[in-house]
């Protein structure tokens, strides 16, 4: 199995309740958006650019973010996968692009290798699915997808499935796992003292 260059998408869909609410990527973390710092980790490894998934109006990220804002495409706001299908769609009308890589909106320590050793996971492994682990825990939205699993994707919601990992079980997926010190790349800030700690983690750490 080979990997055409990816299309990255950020997942800014979230009701973000123990945060307080509104739109978790714009949160400020040191000064900097956590949408802005989860772009500049990410977009270098997405040859094919990067989407963010969110609904609502799009112009109150044009000032941290430059790409297109996917709305669902499925009613009823499923969830994570609703905006996983809608970025299905965008990479399959890209020429040469025939993957997905999703990453949450409020992990700003995402690794530089994230989506070359997803690809390489999966290729190595024979799976059309990847995802990422740390601390022996999977993150099911943080994860390689064939753009092929989009008629799939749009039938499993329609039927009232919102479960990713039961989707992910679906179709069996290969795994690649980092390491968590000195801190967990793939952390996500759901509070405010999540947001505090990350504070803390970057002054010692910059």
């Amino acid at each position: 199995m080979t990997v055409a260059p990816v299309l990255g998408l950020i997942l800014a869909g979230g009701l973000s309740r123990r945060m307080g609410g509104g739109d978790k990527p714009l949160r400020v973390l040191a000064g900097r958006t956590l949408l802005e710092r989860v772009a500049e980790r990410f977009g270098p490894q997405c040859p094919a650019g990067l989407a963010l998934s969110a609904n609502g109006d799009p112009t109150r990220f044009r000032d941290v973010f430059s790409g297109p804002v996917l709305p669902d495409t499925v009613t009823d706001h499923p969830g994570p996968l609703a905006g996983i299908l809608a970025g299905l769609e965008a990479a399959s009308a890209r020429p040469g692009v025939t993957h997905l890589v999703s990453v949450p909106g409020d992990a700003p320590f995402l690794p530089h290798d994230y989506v070359a050793r997803l690809v390489s996971a999966a290729v190595t492994e024979g799976r059309s699915i990847a995802l990422a682990a740390s601390a022996e825990r999977r993150h099911f939205t943080s994860a390689l997808w064939p753009v092929g699993l989009r008629d799939d994707l749009r039938h499993w919601l329609g039927r009232g499935e919102r479960r990713v990992g039961g989707f992910i079980e679906r179709h069996g997926a290969a795994v690649a796992s980092w390491p968590v010190e000195p801190v967990d790349p793939f952390l996500n800030l759901n509070a405010p003292e999540d947001l505090a700690a990350a504070e803390a983690l970057l002054a010692r750490a910059p």
